[in-house]
């Protein structure tokens, strides 16, 4: 595959054809990670050096980026930085590219390529009928005019297809995508051992980079407890974070008025929304690795739960594709379990809450189900501290109790229930509204039931890792229990 990667300045279809092939076998595929030569590296970097702006071009190195980063365990330590560097340098480009105005620029494009391409086809046409009621009887003379409409039909020929300005906008929104799924695994890679922390902390190098590790205007900034130095100074460096949380929003609606009025156009709508899904997603696993001073503090997460909130409150109609909730759910789960943390006071009220909660748990996607329980449990053990709340957690007490008794799924009321556990876990707030819901008495009849559910269903149906969690809140359900009782008798 690298042979034709050598090609790209000339064939770039080929290279990428190869470049997907490559990044494809080369995910979690540690025996492939010998036959990386030094001269495969420099086929790589060619690529991603490359500056060509096109958007095949640009979807090319992104896809090369993505090998890089696959194999970067064969990528000498001296050039580790440099390399990551180039990554996040082409993902920040890739990513700098608003779609929304690259389609309604590339339709116009068509558009007018395909007017003028027709006005030639209608002269062209009215040529031959002129050509043909001609009578001329000199044989050379008539050889003339078959020679320009040959000449006319070969420039005709070496027009672009009809599908040029659509193929970019596509390989656009796929190198996008690949960006920010690269962008994921980067913030998930396992952590660096103890002795590469201590290589790190102890570095003159390092304390710089501490030094510089806010940089005033570039959004969400990553931990350097969670990522290494070189991924971390990179993302800064190229402000992704901050493109990232752009291509959040909603894409642009002319654009996406326009793909919807044409047939060949329209595939377009899924990827710009499965852009906004792959970058929530990367929200995810960004606040998930993040330290809130480097987040850019209270009020930047502030700002984000309310950007969170539009996502999901803006449209006339609540939002039921299961990957769009699944992403942005996620997201908010990690934002506000971040802000419960520090303390920081939310900005999503308790009826929205309850609403999105109500309308995610009908979601057919669990893990829909499981991230709006555990929202409404975050929220609530953050109310709980609050005067005059009871009332408010009255009504998300009785939501979770009905979600562990009825939910079809066991890890849905495995979370359910823990979300329990951290709303009445104390305060007098949570022990009024726990006794008048009655509480203790429900979760008692429902005790037996969650054990036999576990006997019956777990392990038919449920992984090694998902029994040993809900044997822990079985647990969990029986402290509980005993601690209410406890209350009780106060």
């Amino acid at each position: 595959m690298l042979q034709y990667l050598k090609k790209f300045s000339t064939n770039v279809d080929l290279a990428i054809s190869a470049a997907n092939c490559l990044q494809a076998v080369t995910e979690d595929n540690p025996e492939l990670l010998s036959s990386f030569s030094s001269s495969a590296h420099q086929v790589l970097e060619s690529v991603m050096l490359s500056s060509d702006t096109a958007m095949d071009y640009i979807l090319l190195r992104t896809l090369v980026a993505g090998t890089g980063w696959n194999i970067k365990d064969t990528i000498p330590s001296n050039s580790l930085a440099s390399t990551v560097n180039a990554m996040l340098k082409i993902f920040s480009e890739s990513l700098a590219i608003d779609a929304g105005e690259t389609i309604i620029q590339m339709k116009e494009a068509e558009t007018q390529r395909l007017k003028l391409a027709a006005e030639a086809e209608t002269e062209e046409n009215m040529d031959d009928m002129t050509d043909k009621s001609i009578l001329n009887e000199d044989a050379e003379m008539e050889e003339t005019p078959k020679g320009k409409a040959r000449r006319k039909n070969n420039v005709l020929d070496l027009l672009p297809s009809d599908k040029l300005e659509l193929k970019q906008v596509t390989a656009l929104l796929m190198a996008q995508q690949t960006a920010l799924e690269i962008v994921v695994n980067m913030c998930s890679s396992e952590d660096p051992s103890d002795d590469e922390w201590e290589e790190l902390s102890s570095s003159d190098e390092s304390d710089l980079f501490m030094e510089n590790s806010y940089d005033e205007g570039s959004g969400l900034l990553m931990s350097p407890l969670c990522l290494s130095a070189e991924v971390h100074a990179a993302l800064l460096n190229y402000l992704v974070p901050k493109k990232i949380l752009d291509k959040t929003a909603f894409p642009n609606s002319v654009a996406v008025d326009l793909c919807a009025h044409s047939p060949s156009w329209k595939p377009l709508i899924k990827k710009l929304n499965v852009v906004q899904c792959r970058a929530l997603t990367c929200l995810h696993s960004i606040l998930l690795v993040a330290d809130v001073d480097c987040l850019g503090g209270s009020s930047a997460l502030q700002s984000l739960s309310q950007h969170l909130s539009h996502l999901v409150f803006s449209q006339s109609v609540f939002p039921k594709d299961a990957e769009f909730l699944e992403a942005v759910t996620s997201a908010l789960r990690a934002l506000l379990q971040t802000m419960a943390s520090k303390n920081i006071s939310q900005c999503i009220t308790p009826e929205q809450l309850i609403t999105l909660c109500e309308a995610g748990i009908q979601c057919s996607n669990v893990s829909v189900r499981v991230n709006v329980v555990s929202i409404l449990g975050i929220a609530g053990s953050v109310l709980a501290k609050v005067e005059d709340s009871a009332e408010t957690l009255k009504m998300i007490g009785k939501f979770l109790l009905e979600v562990a008794v009825k939910d079809s799924s066991l890890v849905v009321a495995g979370e359910a229930l823990d979300a329990l556990f951290d709303v009445f876990a104390d305060g007098k707030e949570a022990e009024t509204a726990a006794v008048e819901i009655k509480l203790l008495p429900a979760l008692k009849e429902f005790q037996p039931v969650f054990k036999m559910r576990i006997r019956k269903e777990g392990k038919k149906q449920y992984s090694t890792d998902q029994l040993c969690v809900l044997d822990n809140i079985k647990m969990n359900l029986r402290r509980f229990i005993a601690y209410q009782e406890t209350l009780g008798k106060k």
